[in-house]
């Protein structure tokens, strides 16, 4: 047997190990002679984004390039997000937890006001046992990851519940190339990868991908994170219709280093990467499926997604550490089961109206969730069988427990209209109605819970004139809020503390001015003005571990951004973000606050970095990240300095098949918070109560090698 024929039943093999019953079953459907050969890989000159000029409703909407997502350094998946200009992706607990996302002067904790999906299904969960909107994209293998398209501001018809400060569409590649890799890092850190894409005999592609990783950290007690992913994907085009299928499954389990008091490592009770309790920790697990389907005629098409969505997840936090508990301490368990339903359908078409070209869509989206949730009082992950903070009796062995059921549906329209080679409009109204039961397994009350809420936003769009445009945008959003703080069954969880009425859904508006220019030769720009106005704004909780709905606020900033290409194998990029950010009260203390700045909002966030590929057989990414100081407390008596980070990543083909790669985070070893928070605490079970800094480090510097064999 030849080397080639063997490699080539070696791939097929290995694939339909993994998907026989799929493949087999695709094959009886589809099976037709004359299987197409998949596509050649071709060189492209670089390009973090994809120039959107002429095709843009706003100043600060764009596309990420698969090209940016292979070359940048990324410590952790959610760091792919990153690209993103303005947003920074960090954390403040352990590896498996979701991701702390800051962007436009919002800490926005877990991913409220970050509206965040993976091929078309939303990854935000409402009503969750941790925080409102958390948003955690652990589940997704890096290798998938074809780009992807953001939005910033309540601007897009398309965008509902999570989406006002911004949005971020993580696209699915159709096609895996087959590869190996492995690696290995200083800090406990392995992780293995195999995929490979086979044509079935009509030439459909049907790809699958397995990884296993393991993270271990700095920490004086390990991460240990451990996680296996795995994924099944298939796609069928013809001249009008396109069809894909994905099945998704993730399972990680961790232990977590929360943010620890500034005071204890000062007082030497614990050092830089230690912690005041070491058996924090958490489980996740997750399993979807997803489909599409694209109907296009000659100038319309109709776009329809459905999904289904299990999940799983436990933390044990223990924030305040023997505040309210001196004696076991203050360590909680969140649980909660999960399972979503969901989809969206769009008609668009263009038209010649009275000699305007003319671009409709209309769209209807839903969603509905059952969710099983409770708070549990524990000292080392072993439940005890009282709850020394609930407002209410309790029982035995649980906090507070709900069963909740509710849902969204949303109905949009958005019209785009070119009335001069130089002027178009954009124009949209969308409508959402959330609705929802909650029952109390505590006390036994139920209740329920809707609204409406409508949204009008439009764009102003002149040019392009000598490669420039500019935008004028306003529009309405918003945000859910827990359906137990709406209903008040989770006393602690209401709008400062019940003396307030929660909404189902808060209210946002927002307006921007932006400019977009090409007019430098091989040079790309963006900026933006923005303001955003909050009818309540939401904040962290540190007793609860969740979000809690309290005062208005404003935000508004500037922000730059801009990419130039000076050769075909380099791109320097660079974002700066500005923001001012106050509470928007004339009343402050009716909030419970003492002062209008807004916690953990921060002021600057900037990026710089370099990409490289096909210099020679050289390949790679630097960028320096720059988080600006922030207040840790409402009258800015206590601030966090924030950090500055440089991550790199240098990669080589050794042949055509085999490459090599190695990354160095922290390059130059920064010592700072990765994240910060402030709120009262007591160190030990005989120590005083008091309120200071709480801080999660920045991993010290370390290396990452990796190597990919392609097959």
């Amino acid at each position: 047997m030849s080397r080639a024929l063997f490699t080539r039943r070696f791939r097929r093999l290995l694939l339909l190990a993994a998907c026989a019953p799929i493949t087999a079953w695709a094959e009886k459907q589809t099976a037709q002679p004359n299987a197409k050969a998949p596509p050649t890989e071709q060189i492209q000159v670089i390009a973090s984004h994809t120039d959107p000029i002429g095709r843009a409703l706003t100043a600060s909407q764009g596309t990420i390039t698969a090209k940016e997502l292979a070359l940048r350094p990324v410590y952790r998946v959610g760091q792919l997000l990153e690209s993103v200009p303005g947003l920074v992706v960090t954390v403040h607990s352990g590896e498996g937890k979701a991701n702390q996302y800051l962007l436009r002067g919002f800490n926005l904790d877990h991913g409220t006001d970050l509206a965040s999906f993976v091929d078309d299904m939303p990854v935000n969960e409402p009503t969750h046992a941790h925080g409102q909107g958390y948003t955690d994209v652990n589940f997704l293998i890096p290798e998938l990851a074809s780009g992807i398209d953001y939005t910033k501001g309540p601007f897009y018809a398309n965008v509902g519940d999570f989406g006002v400060v911004g949005s971020d569409h993580i696209r699915v590649t159709n096609e895996l190339p087959g590869q190996v890799t492995g690696s290995i890092g200083t800090l406990g850190d392995q992780r293995g990868f195999i995929g490979d894409t086979i044509h079935l005999k009509n030439g459909d592609p049907v790809y699958g991908a397995f990884s296993v990783e393991h993270l271990n950290g700095p920490w004086a007690h390990p991460d240990n994170f451990r996680a296996i992913k795995s994924a099944l994907h298939w796609s069928h085009k013809t001249e009008r219709n396109e069809y894909t299928l994905m099945g998704l499954f993730y399972r990680g389990m961790w232990n977590n280093t929360t943010d620890q008091p500034v005071a204890a490592y000062d007082d030497g009770l614990i050092g830089r990467y230690g912690t005041l309790d070491p058996s924090d920790g958490g489980y996740a697990e997750r399993f979807s499926v997803s489909g599409h389907h694209v109907y296009s005629g000659e100038d319309w098409n109709l776009r329809t997604n459905l999904y289904v969505i299990h999940s799983r997840m436990t933390l044990w936090n223990n924030f305040t550490h023997y505040l309210v508990d001196p004696i076991n301490g203050d360590q909680e368990q969140q649980d909660e089961t999960r399972t979503t339903f969901g989809g969206q359908t769009a008609y668009s078409r263009r038209d010649n109206i009275l000699g305007f070209h003319s671009e409709t869509t209309l769209g209807l989206q839903g969603r509905w969730d059952n969710i099983a949730i409770d708070r549990r009082h524990t000292r080392h992950r072993q439940v005890l069988e009282y709850c020394s903070n609930s407002a209410i009796a309790t029982g035995r062995y649980v906090c507070n427990a709900d069963q909740v059921s509710q849902g969204n549906v949303g109905l949009y329209g958005q019209n785009v209209t070119h009335w001069q080679p130089w002027l178009r409009t954009m124009i949209g109204l969308r409508g959402d109605y959330y609705g929802g039961s909650d029952h109390s397994l505590v006390s036994g009350y139920s209740g329920t819970a809707k609204q409406w809420l409508f949204q009008p936003k439009g764009s102003l769009i002149f040019g392009p004139w000598k490669k420039t445009e500019i935008y004028i945008s306003a529009g309405q959003g918003y945000h859910s809020n827990d359906i137990r703080a709406v209903l008040g069954t989770v006393p602690t969880d209401g709008i400062a503390q019940g003396r307030l009425v929660t909404p189902f859904m808060t209210r946002a508006t927002s307006e921007e001015i932006g400019i977009r220019t090409d007019i430098i030769p091989k040079l790309n720009l963006q900026a933006a003005f923005f303001r955003i106005d909050f009818s309540s704004e939401l904040t962290y909780d540190a007793d609860e571990g969740v979000n809690e709905a309290g005062a208005p606020s404003r935000r508004q900033g500037i922000e730059i951004s801009g990419q130039y290409h000076p050769f075909p194998w380099m791109e320097f990029n660079a974002d700066i973000a500005s923001a001012h950010a106050r509470y928007f009260t004339g009343n402050p203390a009716l909030y419970g606050l003492p002062g209008l700045y807004i916690s953990n909002a921060p002021n600057f966030i900037g990026s710089f970095g370099l990409l490289i590929d096909h210099l020679g057989n050289w390949f790679g990414g630097v960028q320096f990240r720059w988080l600006g100081g922030y207040p840790l407390i409402e009258d800015n008596s206590l601030r966090s300095k924030g950090y500055k980070e440089v991550n790199l990543d240098l990669g080589y083909h050794i042949t055509k098949s085999l490459q090599a790669k190695i990354g160095v985070y922290n390059l130059f070893d920064t010592h700072a918070a990765g994240a910060q928070y402030a709120y009262e605490y007591r160190m030990t079970p005989t120590s005083e109560a008091e309120t200071g800094a709480t801080y999660h480090p920045l991993e010290p510097r370390s290396a990452r090698f990796s190597v990919t064999v392609g097959f």
